[in-house]
């Protein structure tokens, strides 16, 4: 067919030059015989035979036929489908040249994307680089470091690295430096560009998004566990722990089936996760006895309150340190394993590696701090309220006699020194000189929130904590069903 096709063509241009041919010698005739009349006419008529000729050419058939030769450049021809289509990769700019004179191929510049993007080469740093040796390795001279540095106050900072920052970088075809962008805080981008007067500076804001989380758990082994199989890293683990520190003892009191619940925030910026934000509301059920906390700002900045208002946040905390475990706990007649007598123990001691911060437990003023024998490195603090704390066997103290201290302010470092078998801190608890349990005795009560603000508490705290119990609800009633069927039945539960 395609053959049929080719050899029609050729026999319709064969007929076409015939009788362009002979429509010339006619015209050519004619001419001759008017020229030899009037010579001054030759030079106009020679134009006017030629134009002749062309639009005799061209119009021998119809119009059709001059558009399809134009179009027949993007014809395909026809080919078996069972065949791979032919690549014409990389003839785009001829396709577009051949068919610009007609008006489906004009391309309008205005309705292309434009892209906003710099043609960024990233670098992050490494440990041991400095600015100025990226700048060598990228063949930029001081000249440009220091003028870079040195154009405002912003920029002076960006001398100031730190292994994984990352400096985005655009050159032009020289190799010139055009633009520059670096990390200036969690929120912005520094840009220093290339312009006319020469360099200048601007910040560009990031995309940042808050996104609310939801997470709770059951308690099996140990709070670290159950937290990181709800979900939650390391941190947020310890932020959960610290808003129930003053009541609840997480180095001694946890227990199995103990559960958790919170609502938090998760910081995301340009897309991606960058860091957990606030937990904006927890709940903790330690052996039967719930705990709940709200986060609100009264305006001195954000804190937990209980749900009547109560701050979190009390004189005392139950543990002086991050929990791990405890090795023995306040006991009247404990047997000394050292002197191997039994001997009062006053105090709790609580185990975890060497160097671990130790806080004060409340606000107060250091009566002593010292090495003996005995205690080792010691720290002693008073308390309003007629109480003192007492901190031993410390590796290192980091308070003097006479200082004033906040509560979770570190005082020292926990160590294994004076008379002991391991590292531990020993931590005791005296009101009006009377040893007492720091995990069970009575802290003093603090200050409820201002009554006008309580409706905006409530307001803001009851639909988190309606939340907080329908996460925790099919455990809670999992748990009194199987408790209530223990107590009917006959067998060992």
């Amino acid at each position: 067919m395609a053959r049929r096709r080719a050899d029609h063509g050729q026999m319709k241009v064969r007929l076409l030059a015939q009788d362009w041919i002979q429509r010339c010698l006619s015209a050519f005739g004619a001419a001759t015989g008017a020229l030899r009349a009037h010579p001054r006419w030759a030079s106009s008529a020679a134009g006017l035979i030629v134009l002749g000729a062309v639009l005799a050419l061209f119009d021998a058939d119809t119009g059709q036929d001059s558009n399809r030769i134009s179009q027949s450049v993007l014809q395909i021809p026809d080919r078996d489908s069972s065949q791979p289509a032919p690549d014409i990769s990389g003839d785009e700019d001829r396709l577009i040249s051949a068919t610009d004179s007609t008006p489906e191929a004009q391309v309008d510049p205005s309705t292309q994307p434009v892209s906003s993007e710099r043609d960024w080469q990233f670098v992050e740093v490494q440990s041991g680089q400095t600015l100025e040796r990226i700048f060598r390795d990228l063949g930029l001279s001081a000249r440009e470091l220091h003028e870079l540095v040195h154009l405002d106050e912003h920029t002076r900072q960006l001398a100031d690295i730190r292994p994984g920052d990352q400096f985005g970088f655009e050159f032009d075809e020289d190799n010139r430096l055009l633009a520059l962008r670096a990390d200036f805080d969690e929120q912005r981008w520094l840009i220093v560009e290339r312009e006319e007067s020469g360099l200048a500076s601007r910040f560009q804001d990031r995309a940042m998004d808050s996104r609310v989380v939801e997470a709770s758990g059951i308690i099996s082994s140990s709070l670290f566990n159950a937290a990181k199989d709800a979900g939650l890293s390391d941190s947020m683990t310890m932020r959960l722990a610290s808003i129930f520190g003053w009541d609840i003892d997480f180095a001694l009191d946890i227990r199995s089936g103990d559960r958790f619940a919170l609502i938090y925030e998760e910081i995301w910026r340009d897309g991606e996760f960058l860091r957990d934000g606030p937990i904006l509301a927890a709940r903790f059920v330690n052996q039967g006895d719930a705990f709940e906390a709200i986060r609100f700002d009264a305006g001195n900045g954000p804190d937990y309150f209980a749900p009547d208002g109560r701050p979190m946040r009390k004189a005392f905390l139950r543990a002086p340190l991050n929990f791990s475990y405890v090795t023995s706990n306040f006991n009247p007649r404990r047997f000394h394993p050292v002197t191997r007598r039994i001997a009062p123990h006053r105090g709790t001691d609580y185990a975890a590696p060497v160097g671990t911060p130790i806080w004060a437990a409340g606000d107060g003023r250091v009566t002593k701090s010292a090495y003996d024998s005995l205690n080792g490195h010691h720290v002693f603090i008073q308390h309003g309220n007629n109480i003192v704390t007492k901190y031993l066997h410390l590796s290192r103290r980091q308070v003097a006699r006479g200082d004033r201290v906040r509560q979770g302010q570190t005082i020292g470092r926990l160590g294994a020194t004076g008379r002991v078998t391991g590292a531990h801190l020993h931590y005791e608890f005296l009101v009006n000189g009377v040893h007492r349990n720091p995990r069970t005795v009575d802290l003093p009560p603090a200050d409820p929130l201002p009554p006008d603000l309580m409706d905006s508490f409530r307001l803001a705290g009851e639909p988190l904590l309606a939340k907080l119990l329908e996460l925790q609800g099919p455990e809670v009633l999992l748990a009194q069903r199987e408790a209530n069927t223990c107590e009917q039945s006959d067998t060992d539960c």
